[in-house]
């Protein structure tokens, strides 16, 4: 039987809705000078390498693009999206609630797709604002964390933006903007960017290169994050130092035994040392001590919370040259002519004023649920880091084809709170970003188990241990 499979965002009978007119997702519209953070090798389709063409290791905006569409057109994707469409609400037609949450099986029978209902996907054409229901059987949601509902700090009464006489905009609507729109605006302007990960930096540098020392680029930021100029701390390569089977052999892991468990007490102390060894190669390359920089946190921290983000080239040049001011905002507000960072008098005079303040993935995710039960079941408590589980593409398409099932709902759970335990321990107050980027062969590890596949996936004893992981390491055998 041919089942229906609906796939929010971008053997089976698949249909895609995207809210976007073609594929790409965050990367359609971006900052100018926006380039990949995350070396080449450690971001592509694992059956679908970058092409020769592109031999930069952080190619800009307009290659990612590039790769992203050729990857749908060579595997014929585009024929399975229904693009400007919008899905307005997910109901599962079948049980009441109540039912569902006596279930100690998934779907109450363990099998991925449900004899007692379907789900009912309400989709709206944002060009003719009709809607259409649709019936399918199974709901994959990838929404995407860094797009769609801005994250807008919030303010007493009287001392937002609304008290502003300036713009204020979301960095999601500066990249938004054509790159000609976005350079007039910021022009003979006096911009302040609140925020410091990667968007933050990026406009940030725009700004210092259309204004100068004339109207320098203010940055507010919260907390210093060890960001890395490249991958190469004193010449060695971060991803042999924390991205390799041994590099996990030396934190505790959810599910480990006994010996896992020992191996990471014994090697802390190397743990620790791997961390010293990349902070003291940040602070010498970016002179984080000279600014006032140098984070309190550990490195092992960043990572573990993939706050990870690469600094653009020369930013700490622009900071010497009085291009870019940093100013450190616990909190702020605004008034007429500028904004008040908290503890100060006098304000920070500005004319535009940029939010990169991320984004509210689960906002997103939970509204687009009709019930409030599954709405709870995407947000989970309000100290829980893993509300659900975080599925990987092949080993969905495994699960859907039969290959294995399930476990029950209360191991599930058990499995969850593990990597709950794990995520605050090493990612402390940043848990709930549910990162799992310095974990990922052991996680990866899990699916391979789960799929029937050899989880040792490179050749030889050394190899397996020291070499870093990729996309490459799980093509299909």
């Amino acid at each position: 039987m041919e089942r229906q499979v609906a796939i929010i965002g971008a053997g089976f009978h698949p249909i895609v809705f995207e809210s976007q007119s073609s594929v790409g997702g965050v990367w359609t519209k971006t900052v100018e000078t926006t380039k990949l953070q995350t070396p080449k090798p450690a971001y592509q389709f694992s059956d679908f390498p970058w092409p020769s063409s592109v031999t930069e290791d952080f190619p800009n905006q307009h290659k990612v693009l590039d790769y992203v569409q050729s990857y749908a057109q060579h595997f014929d994707l585009l024929k399975h999206i229904k693009f400007n469409t919008k899905v307005a609400g997910i109901e599962y037609e079948g049980p009441q609630d109540k039912e569902i949450q006596c279930w100690s099986l998934w779907g109450g029978s363990g099998e991925p797709y449900s004899s007692k209902g379907k789900w009912k996907v309400i989709v709206e054409d944002l060009k003719t604002l009709s809607t259409e229901i649709y019936l399918v059987d199974f709901v994959i949601v990838c929404l995407g964390r860094f797009s769609g509902v801005p994250n807008i700090p919030e303010f007493p009464p009287n001392k937002g933006p609304e008290a502003f006489h300036g713009k204020v905009i979301h960095s999601m609507d500066y990249a938004a903007m054509d790159d000609e729109k976005a350079a007039e605006f910021i022009k003979g302007k006096r911009v302040i960017v609140v925020g410091f990960q990667k968007s933050a930096l990026d406009i940030a540098m725009e700004c210092s290169a259309a204004n100068g020392v004339e109207n320098p680029c203010t940055v507010f930021y919260r907390t210093p994050h060890w960001s890395v100029p490249d991958y190469l701390p004193w010449g060695f390569s971060l991803a042999h130092m924390h991205l390799n089977r041994f590099s996990e052999l030396m934190v505790h892991k959810p599910g480990e035994g006994l010996l896992l468990a020992l191996s990471a007490t014994i090697l802390a102390p190397l743990r620790w040392a791997y961390s010293k060894f990349v902070e003291t190669d940040i602070k010498r390359k970016l002179r984080l001590a000279t600014h006032g920089m140098v984070p309190t946190h550990s490195f092992l921290n960043e990572i573990s919370s993939c706050l990870i983000s690469t600094v653009p080239e020369k930013f700490y040049d622009k900071v010497e040259e009085g291009k870019i001011k940093l100013i450190k905002a616990p909190s702020f507000s605004f008034c007429h002519n500028g904004v008040l960072v908290e503890y100060e008098t006098t304000p920070i005079e500005a004319d535009v004023v940029v939010l990169s303040t991320g984004f509210k993935g689960e906002k997103m995710l939970k509204d687009i649920f009709v019930s409030q039960t599954f709405q709870d079941y995407i947000t989970g408590s309000p100290d829980a880091t893993i509300p659900l589980y975080r599925d990987k593409m092949r080993w969905l398409a495994e699960l859907l084809d039969g290959t294995f099932k399930l476990p029950s709902i209360k191991e599930m759970e058990k499995d969850v709170t593990k990597w709950d335990e794990y995520l605050k321990r090493y990612s402390g107050e940043y848990h709930r970003r549910k990162c799992i980027g310095a974990l990922h062969i052991w996680y990866n590890d899990q699916l391979c188990k789960d799929m029937g596949w050899n989880p040792r996936r490179k050749k030889g004893f050394f190899a397996e241990l020291f070499e870093p992981y990729g996309p490459l390491d799980y093509v299909p055998s």
